[in-house]
């Protein structure tokens, strides 16, 4: 017996079949094993999950100062069709919608999303007895005019709400609102106590620091000086700023925080200010630009350049190395110290590599301490090399067919190599026996097609094996420096008829009767190509305008449709061998009379052969055509009128002689 674990949750938009493996087996015999298949489907049943739907209903607690209006609950349908209620201020609470199985989906807080699938619901507020709102998205609002804020003992709320589907089908619960009383943190500041140093020049209204204290409402003011003369603070946000160009100097402020609403609540904090003289001299490297050329096989972890950069102040431990520049480039480099080091494979055979113009691009910025930072910026180039890695490869399957009687000239097939390096598949063809009359092809050095140069032996063999050298170029730096491949190319020759088909009888006349529904068979045409049984093709030559008739294979069909009376058709079916050149055809007559359904004929369908009695004659016919080109035509026209306007005029004198 197979059962549900408990606990368990299935949800039929995420996985709807598990398959079970079960194995059995009796004591002194072999295990047997089978799986079993079990599909879950959405029920139709609508459920309100618990805790919402519990006696004591779901808990939010609150804050009393909350915004009026403040979304506190939200009661949402689950992606399976069930329902999911969530409070901002208590955890996920659990509800579903829809199969009994389906338990309810932990959600986040906040305002309420709508899951898919869309699930038209509504929702009723049973009690009236409670300032709370429940719109028609099943939001639980804040009182319009908010909590009151000043009660000191906690309130609290219940709603009883119903939820029905757009089926009639509904379900209920409830949810307890526990409005807390609002606290009032006293006034704090972070940090009672902090030095400042700035640099001298620090102009004026730039920020020095900022203090930061702890409570509702706070604001800040200076105390001590009473009438400060080298800052000024922001009475909101804490900010310290200069009110003149400083000079090296030492200050102490003191500075009070407290509550606008209730000013009794209120703290110090002592800030100790030194105006630090700086030396403005940003650090010195060597080089002050860094471009290298490395191959693109170069190992992780080795350095490029070693930076050699002293601090005009002295302090040379106190000197930062980072690296800045596009995250492409920057990526594949690291400092360590001032070491630019390799950080991962810097790949020339890559498209990124390619559209980077196989350069790479960052900046070292060497920072020096003191206020203000001072730093140096080292531009680094580094040019990636390539490097022949990858021998070509061959393409499976290389196998050819071509007519035994194919000309001069003709495609035979492309053998298409591949290479992994850049630029790709950059490679050169070459047989590796020259064209003769033992290997009539030919190879393109830069396609690889293969053409026919020469007679094919048919007589006396069927196929050839060509040796193909596939041979990379343009892959390394050193040009020298090459990989070549042999590959295995058949070529295989296609017999050509060499005679017409030959098809028993070339005359047929036939009767039939249009039947009503899908087609039917007429005749079938007994031709044979040769003694090596080359496959025959068939085409309807002639007498089909009106495509009443269809040819599959040397099967004739006929199209039934609304003929009205008997008619006949005369039908002419080409019958030819192989693609070989020339074509040889022969032509069959089908004399095809139809009778429509509705006119008396036999009860069965009658199909009469006649062979005639004379020998078969096969006629062939050679047209020639001949399209003189436009200029010709008029030269000729113009001479022809000519020569009959001089032959008037001869005439015309020997007739007045």
């Amino acid at each position: 017996q197979v059962t549900l674990r408990a606990g368990a949750e299935l949800d039929a938009r995420w996985v709807n079949q598990y398959t079970l493996t079960l194995r059995a087996a009796c004591p002194k015999e072999e295990e047997v094993e089978e799986r079993l298949f079990v599909r879950v489907t959405a029920g139709r049943a609508l459920r309100c999950d618990a805790p919402f739907a519990s006696m004591e209903g779901d808990v939010v607690r609150v804050s009393a100062d909350v915004a009026p209006r403040t979304p506190l609950y939200a009661v949402l349908p689950q992606p399976l069709g069930g329902l999911t209620v969530s409070g901002p201020a208590a955890p996920m609470s659990r509800s579903s919608l829809g199969d009994d199985r389906t338990p309810g989906v932990e959600g986040g807080t906040g305002a309420p999303t709508l899951l898919s699938p869309p699930i038209s619901l509504q929702f009723r507020l049973r009690n009236r007895d409670t300032p709370l709102t429940l719109t028609r998205r099943g939001l639980v609002l804040a009182p319009a005019g908010g909590f009151d804020p000043s009660a000191d003992t906690q309130q609290t709320f219940r709603l009883e709400i119903e939820v029905t589907d757009g089926h009639g089908r509904n379900c209920s619960g409830a949810v307890r609102v526990e409005v807390l009383p609002s606290p009032r943190p006293s006034v704090t500041f972070v940090e009672p106590q902090r030095a400042v140093t700035v640099p001298e020049g620090t102009g004026p209204l730039e920020v020095v620091t900022q203090v930061q204290a702890s409570g509702d409402n706070v604001r800040y003011a200076i105390l001590d000086p009473t009438a400060p003369a080298l800052f000024t603070i922001d009475e909101v946000t804490g900010e310290i700023r200069s009110t003149r160009r400083l000079e090296v100097a030492r200050a102490r402020l003191v500075v009070r925080a407290y509550n606008a609403l209730h000013p009794a609540d209120h703290t110090t904090a002592t800030l100790n200010i030194t105006v630090q003289g700086t030396d403005r001299r940003a650090p010195s490297c060597v080089p002050a630009i860094s471009v290298s050329q490395v191959p693109e096989t170069v190992s992780p972890g080795s350095t490029l350049v070693t930076l050699r950069c002293a601090d005009p102040a002295g302090a040379e431990g106190s000197l930062r190395y980072t690296l800045e520049g596009p995250a492409a480039s920057r990526s594949r480099f690291r400092m360590e110290g001032p070491r630019l080091q390799v950080n991962t494979t810097l790949d020339y055979d890559s498209e990124v590599a390619a559209a980077m113009g196989f350069q790479f691009t960052a900046t070292v910025v060497v920072m020096a301490g003191g206020q203000p930072p001072r730093s140096t910026r080292v531009p680094v180039l580094v040019t990636v090399t390539p490097v022949n890695e990858f021998t070509p490869v061959c393409p499976s399957g290389a196998t050819f067919t071509v007519p035994e009687t194919a000309a001069f000239g003709s495609a035979v097939g492309r053998v298409a190599g591949t290479d992994r390096d850049y630029p790709p598949d950059s490679l050169e063809y070459g047989l590796e026996e020259a064209p003769g009359p033992t290997q009539p092809f030919s190879i393109d050095t830069r396609t690889g097609e293969i053409r026919v140069v020469g007679p094919l032996a048919s007589q006396r063999r069927r196929s050839y094996r060509l040796t193909v050298r596939l041979t990379d170029t343009r892959n390394d730096l050193d040009p020298a420096k090459r990989r070549s491949r042999l590959c295995e190319v058949a070529v295989r020759l296609q017999a050509v008829p060499d005679q017409a088909p030959v098809c028993t009888p070339e005359v047929q006349e036939l009767r039939i009767a249009a039947g009503l529904g899908s087609r039917q068979p007429v005749t079938r045409l007994a031709c044979q190509g040769g003694p090596d049984g080359t496959a025959l093709a068939y085409a309807i030559a002639g007498g089909n305008e009106d495509g009443r008739f269809q040819l599959e294979g040397n099967t004739l069909f006929y199209l039934p449709d609304d003929l009205a009376e008997p008619r006949t058709f005369v039908l002419l079916v080409e019958v030819w061998g192989g693609p070989g050149a020339p074509r040889r055809s022969t032509v069959v007559a089908l004399v095809v009379h139809v009778t429509p359904w509705s006119t008396p004929v036999p009860t069965s369908t009658t199909t009469q052969r006649t062979t005639p009695r004379k020998e078969p004659l096969i006629v062939t016919r050679t047209e020639a055509a001949w399209s003189p080109p436009a200029w010709f035509v008029a030269v000729l026209t113009v001479s022809s009128t000519l020569l009959l306007v001089a032959l008037g005029c001869v005439a015309r004198s020997l007739l007045r002689r």
